[in-house]
């Protein structure tokens, strides 16, 4: 089965839902309702909005069995052999885990109406400078029915209208929560227009990044391919996410007992999403621990791609079928999001370094080492969202970070960088308060 990723070639198509070609008028009322929705955000105190979230997640608990029912339907068209399959997939834990972090969000302080900034000038102007929402979210994903959820809690949290353009392998499940969302709004009275799904089309692509006026930002969140042609594309501002080349670099001094706990944990805890490790590194003077090192990830089938030096070292201590030969770059810039990983030898840290300055993609990078010095290098020279010491890359993520939920993983500079949550999905404006002065 495909993803949205696979193909965005837009051209001249009819929207879906009529009116006209997309990118032009296609989904113009849909945006206009949206956009009209935001403004009665402002007006919603943050106690109501807690309670909303609240029901909302009371709501996905109680209604698992209609979640899963949509779900299972999809998993079923997506069949066993696609390759996100487990990412598609919703199981009971995985839905109370959802509503325990919309629950989450709802404890946290509101982010709107901070003072980032006051002064007084010298001519009596007080100015402040206040976080508001930016408006209109729209975001882009594929097979992440969470991500339906995460949205519109941390949106709604933060008086922010969203629309939401899913991939079609998930398309019943995100109808099914958006429908139950819109339930749960309109019993608190709410315009359930403050979120809405668009159809799974790549028509419906196209609109939303060429939305100008109706959306504020834009978010992509998925693979690299779909993260490129929402950056190449976009009318509307876009914050990229997601993608990462993950490695984890074990020093020369790191600790094979920490090392073996944190390698397993960010290759096998969950392969397909983008905090996993991709790349290995492993200082040379410690080749004859490698074995050791990567022990817990056979029988869990993980595939690793070693270079001359590690795959010498593997050879007759890690299954056959499970070792092959690296394939120089072409290995190294695989974000594989599967149970296969690269490993590669190296002679230092700084050698490390400058494999990760050159295939990594500035999203979470790790060093096991019980030198502090060489930890305080690697946080300094290593460029990424997320640099970990003795920690495994797969704590990137806002939940753990006690973000409640993220919207996504920045990883750009300009504006947000790594999980994105509350604060990060806000903007902010000058206030300035004056007594008649006028300007010279």
């Amino acid at each position: 089965m495909s993803t949205d990723s696979n193909n965005y070639n837009l051209g001249n198509q009819k929207s879906p839902l009529g009116g006209g070609l997309v990118g032009n008028n296609g989904l113009d009322s849909v945006f206009s309702l949206v956009k009209a929705a935001s403004k009665t955000l402002a007006l919603i105190p943050d106690a109501k909005r807690n309670d909303i979230l609240n029901a909302v997640a009371d709501a996905i608990v109680a209604h698992k069995d209609d979640i899963m029912k949509a779900n299972q339907a999809d998993l079923n068209k997506a069949g066993k052999d696609y390759a996100f399959y487990d990412r598609l997939l919703l199981t009971p834990q995985r839905l109370d885990d959802i509503a325990a972090d919309m629950r989450h969000v709802a404890t946290l302080p509101s982010p709107l109406g901070r003072v980032l900034k006051e002064k007084t000038l010298d001519n009596g102007l007080h100015l402040k400078r206040v976080s508001v929402p930016f408006g209109v979210i729209g975001m882009i994903f594929e097979a992440r029915p969470n991500v339906t959820f995460d949205v519109f809690s941390l949106c709604f949290k933060s008086g922010n209208a969203a629309i939401l353009k899913g991939g079609k392998e998930a398309d019943g499940t995100n109808r099914a929560e958006v429908e139950l969302i819109h339930n749960v709004l309109k019993e608190h009275g709410v315009n359930p227009e403050v979120v809405e799904l668009l159809p799974a089309t790549h028509e419906a692509t196209g609109a939303l990044l060429t939305a100008v006026g109706y959306v504020d930002l834009c978010i992509p969140r998925g693979s690299k391919r779909l993260i490129s042609f929402v950056r190449d594309t976009a009318k509307v501002p876009v914050i990229e996410t997601g993608a990462g080349v993950v490695h984890c670099y074990f020093d020369e001094t790191g600790d094979i007992a920490k090392g073996q706990r944190i390698v397993d944990n960010a290759k096998t805890r969950r392969p397909t999403v983008c905090n996993t490790l991709d790349c290995l590194l492993i200082n040379r003077n410690r080749l004859n621990d490698l074995p050791e090192l990567v022990l817990p990830m056979a029988p869990k089938g993980v595939k690793l791609y070693a270079d001359d030096e590690a795959y010498a070292a593997l050879k007759c201590k890690y299954p056959d079928e499970l070792l092959l030969h690296a394939d120089g770059d072409k290995t190294w810039n695989i974000e594989w999001l599967s149970s296969q990983m690269g490993i590669r030898a190296v002679g230092s840290l700084d050698e490390a370094l400058a494999h990760i300055d050159k295939y990594g993609s500035g999203h979470s990078e790790s060093i096991v080492t019980e030198d502090k010095a060489s930890a305080k290098k690697f946080e300094d020279m290593v460029d990424a969202a997320c640099v970990y010491v003795n920690a495994p890359t797969s704590f990137t993520d806002g939940a753990q970070f006690g973000l409640g939920a993220e919207i996504g993983i920045s990883t750009q500079k300009l504006g947000a960088r790594g999980p994105m949550a509350l604060e990060e999905i806000t903007t902010y404006k000058w206030l300035i308060e004056g007594n008649g002065q006028t300007r010279p």
